[in-house]
């Protein structure tokens, strides 16, 4: 009974306080000479573009080295766990005899 009231007054608490923690955004006060948004039709410099090409390209290329480098180490564990489990049931079927 007791239990059951505790729990009861922790999630009226829980429930009835997150009104209170909530966040709430200020309002939007423009700046002196900024009324609204602008979009900017093109970069001033050529120096300030990325080239996304290449990026993508490099990003890719590493993913697969890395990849590849994963399956390649998991197939070498992979052929040293055989060759041990090899080992071990040659001397255990030499044991029997």
């Amino acid at each position: 009974m007791i239990k059951k009231a505790v729990y009861a007054l922790l999630l009226v608490a829980v429930l009835g306080g997150t009104p209170a923690f909530a966040q709430t955004t200020p309002p939007k006060t423009p700046t002196a000479g900024q009324d609204d948004f602008v979009p900017v039709s093109a970069p001033t410099n050529a120096n300030d573009t990325i080239p996304a090409p290449r990026l993508v390209a490099i990003a890719y290329g590493f993913i697969w080295v890395v990849l590849f480098g994963y399956l390649w180490s998991v197939r070498s564990r992979l052929g040293r766990v055989e060759r041990e489990m090899e080992t071990v049931s040659r001397r255990v079927s030499a044991g029997r005899k």
